[in-house]
């Protein structure tokens, strides 16, 4: 994809195949799609407030994991073990830690942190218990993925793996250190999925034959075969959030929604649901950013 620039300075772009350029109107990952579609207020306190959140025991071991998940395979095939991929979890934490040094404060002493170690590790082995790492050759890792709908819109995220067989076949793989969802949470569990695949047909021109969630917690794997009724229903769905999140930034009514989730949320005290007042919107200059701006600048790697 081409990126230019048009007279009046806005950024658009050109489909791989060299269509017309197309003026990116706004920007939107999974992660903040997810944020809006569990509380329109939550994503303004991220996207938009920037508030600062706690890093967590379990955020930071879905990091840790994937870190090590994803340099599994750059060893060769049949290093790929078990006591390998145990071996390199206290290197990948150094180098988090070097990375991020408030982590260090997650845990009360060596005990805790020994005990998150273990957990970390337990989900690590379970892993091999779903799939043998050295009959498989991922054909990207941790890839950074955007494309730009006729509507402006730019989708963008990171896919733990994709797999390619000699047929051309695409498999999407996604790594859960969670536990899998009850039945009736199942397809907000398959949104991320249908979002990087309808980005990945976007890019390539060929529907992914099959999505795979393996949720670490508990050794479950979600699968799911997608079509292109599908994918053109997600793109529907994800120009709908789009089209809500421009009417909350015109409006400034960010509403809030209670759900299980809010137990985790580090901006309780700030929330109407639960007695508090959310800080003024950011004074807007004449120059405001635009939406797709503000989400470029929050994009995290937080889909554990």
């Amino acid at each position: 994809m081409t990126t230019t620039e048009t007279s009046a300075g806005s950024t658009s772009e050109t489909t791989p195949s060299g269509g017309a350029a197309v003026p990116v109107t706004g920007s939107l990952s999974p992660s903040r799609a997810g944020d809006f579609m569990t509380c329109p207020l939550l994503y303004r306190f991220r996207v938009i407030d920037k508030l600062p959140e706690r890093p967590s025991p379990a955020a930071a071991r879905g990091t840790l994991v994937h870190a090590v998940l994803e340099r599994l395979y750059d060893l060769p095939t049949a290093g790929r073990t078990p006591d390998a991929a145990r071996a390199m979890l206290d290197p990948e934490w150094e180098r988090l830690l070097a990375a991020e040094p408030e982590l260090a404060e997650l845990f009360a002493g060596d005990a805790e942190r020994d005990r998150w170690m273990e957990q970390a590790a337990a989900m690590v082995e379970r892993y091999f218990t779903l799939e043998d790492p050295r009959r498989l050759e991922p054909a990207e890792r941790e890839l950074f993925v955007e494309t730009v709908l006729d509507s402006g819109l730019k989708l963008r995220g990171y896919i733990d793996r994709v797999d390619v067989a000699p047929s051309g076949d695409v498999r999407i793989v996604d790594y859960k250190t969670g536990t899998a969802p009850r039945a009736d949470f199942e397809a907000r569990a398959l949104f991320q999925m249908r979002f990087y695949a309808l980005v990945l047909w976007r890019l390539r021109g060929r529907v992914p034959r099959l999505l795979q969630l393996m949720y670490l917690g508990n050794g479950e794997v979600l699968r799911y075969e997608p079509d292109e009724a599908d994918l053109r229903a997600t793109e529907r769905k994800v120009e709908a959030l789009w089209a809500a999140i421009r009417r909350a930034m015109d409006t400034g009514e960010w509403v809030p929604r209670t759900s299980r989730l809010c137990d985790w949320c580090d901006h309780q005290a700030l929330c109407p649901k639960f007695g508090g007042t959310p800080p003024p919107l950011p004074a807007a200059p004449v120059d405001r950013p635009s939406p797709a701006d503000l989400e470029s600048a929050a994009r995290s790697r937080e889909d554990f």
